[in-house]
């Protein structure tokens, strides 16, 4: 059972960094930022370079999924100890599909104090893109590699709510190419890449047309895949 939290002198801030623009970044999290004791970050030279656009000076520690399990214990002392510790991930929202899950039960577990700072996200951006309903959507955030692929996916089959889909390039053809067969070549989809950046773009087509596009034009950059929902028996 997780306790409600305690007062507690220390306190872990999840802080959303932008996507791609800047601009994106809110004055909370800049402040959360600059005063944090110590900022665990995904890639220490990716965050080093974005605070020094940001005029942000700060401790950084590596958190990463190779390293989560190690330091988890040594990161709940340093809040234990009254300290002030932020996670960021490298892009977005921490926690989201990146290092956080862990982290954020072990501190709830020991009623340490944890906030989360609203801030950047691609999914929420991509499903109102898509044109889809976004009353009522289901997040699959990465797909497995190996185990559980194929049943994820067939379970997608039937599924009549939006769902929203995280891909790299270097996957989105399998990806798109295994949907199509689980779904039908005419189930609608829409692929955001690069949200917020200088070459962000949006395709609206179904799954065989969004396919042989990427296979005639492979899509780069971070992306989302957005898929129209089952109709309903």
């Amino acid at each position: 059972m997780i306790a409600e939290p305690k007062a507690s002198g220390g306190r872990l801030l999840l802080v959303a960094t932008p996507l791609g623009n800047l601009g994106d970044i809110t004055l909370r999290s800049l402040e959360a930022l600059r005063t944090a004791d110590a900022v665990l970050c995904e890639d220490t030279r990716r965050t080093g370079s974005l605070f020094k656009l940001l005029g942000i000076t700060a401790t950084l520690q590596p958190y990463h999924a190779h390293n989560e399990h190690a330091v988890l214990g040594k990161v709940v002392e340093q809040i234990r100890s009254g300290r002030t510790v932020v996670l960021v991930s490298d892009a977005g929202m921490p926690g989201v599909s990146d290092p956080g899950f862990l982290l954020i039960r072990a501190l709830l577990e020991q009623q340490l104090d944890v906030d989360v700072l609203p801030g950047p996200t691609a999914l929420i951006p991509a499903l109102l893109l898509s044109g889809f309903p976004c009353d009522r959507f289901v997040f699959e955030g990465f797909l497995p590699l190996k185990k559980g692929r194929k049943t994820r996916i067939e379970n997608l089959r039937t599924e009549t709510r939006t769902v929203i889909l995280y891909e790299s390039p270097h996957r989105i053809l399998r990806t798109l190419g295994e949907l199509k067969n689980a779904l039908g070549a005419e189930r609608r989809a829409c692929l955001a890449r690069e949200l917020t950046k200088l070459h962000q773009e949006t395709l609206h087509l179904p799954l065989g047309e969004l396919e042989a596009a990427c296979i005639h034009r492979p899509p780069k950059g971070e992306m989302v895949l957005v898929l129209e929902g089952a109709k309903d028996a």
